[in-house]
């Protein structure tokens, strides 16, 4: 049996664009988890022999200058993306988790439960996201963790929304009729024939939730919600280079720099991927 995960390489790796974008993103998540070791300053470290507020030097000690606290800007543009990343990956995992076993359930077993099911969706969806994330922190002060229950308490709802009308398509197919005339369990068909051919799905929307995660999360750091010093992400970073952008701007401009390249080659790909699956079923 094919799935509709099956294909999409020969069909990807014709876009140009997205193997540029992937190329990048390879070279970025390199950086990210080797720059650190490049460089002897702590993401916290202050340099009492340096002029804090220093502007970048390309051959100097400091690539990216120093914030106004003397704080290394490379160093810490670097730690910030590997929170964010962290944030970005681990949400999207538990969004993939809840929303395809749910959105799969609901739509397999359809009737009386997938209206159940869905209405519980819609009241969630109801709930303005701000007053959830300030919620959870006035009941359990700014820790970390809460940043992926806030963003994981919201992200999985579009998940299992597709992946419901997916699997409402697909229990139509002769392959799913085939395999419930010989005798096997809902769970089974669902485990076996349905899961197999949301993989595709599954992948484009994932592509397409990390960097949707790794935005909330910094525009939460931005507002003052999400991660707290001394550890740092790019939002946190953006919202201290965005008060001292007069003075400092290149505390502003690299962090807001990777996360914008990380950002547009994570779109890139998932429209390819997008692009890929959809040719693929013509």
């Amino acid at each position: 049996m094919s799935t509709m995960a099956e294909g999409l390489w020969p069909l990807l790796r014709r876009d140009r664009g997205a193997l540029l974008a992937a190329a990048l993103l390879s070279l970025l998540l390199l950086l990210i988890l080797l720059g650190p070791l490049l460089s002897p300053y702590a993401v916290d470290s202050i340099d009492f022999d340096a002029d804090w507020a220093q502007p970048p030097q390309w051959a100097g000690r400091h690539w990216f200058g120093t914030d106004g606290l003397g704080r290394d800007v490379f160093v810490r543009s670097l730690e910030g993306g590997r929170v964010s990343l962290l944030v970005g990956i681990a949400a999207t995992a538990v969004s993939l988790l809840i929303g395809v076993a749910y959105g799969a359930i609901a739509g397999y077993f359809g009737g009386r439960l997938d209206e159940l099911m869905m209405r519980a969706v819609d009241i969630l969806y109801a709930l303005p996201f701000l007053f959830l994330v300030i919620l959870l922190m006035v009941l359990f002060g700014r820790e970390f963790w809460l940043v992926f229950v806030a963003i994981g308490a919201i992200n999985w709802l579009d998940m299992a929304r597709i992946v419901r009308g997916e699997t409402l398509a697909l229990k139509q197919r002769e392959f799913v009729l085939a395999a419930r005339a010989s005798g096997l369990g809902d769970f089974a068909i669902l485990w076996g024939q349905i899961l197999p051919n949301l993989l595709g799905t599954v992948a484009v929307v994932a592509t397409l939730t990390v960097p949707q995660v790794i935005l909330t999360e910094s525009f939460l750091s931005f507002l003052g919600l999400g991660v707290q010093e001394p550890a740092t992400s790019w939002g946190a970073l953006v919202n201290d280079g965005a008060r001292e952008m007069e003075r400092t701007p290149w505390t502003l401009l690299f962090p807001a720099g990777l996360l914008a390249l990380t950002l547009l080659c994570l779109n890139r790909l998932g429209d390819a991927l997008s692009d890929a699956l959809e040719r693929g079923a013509d």
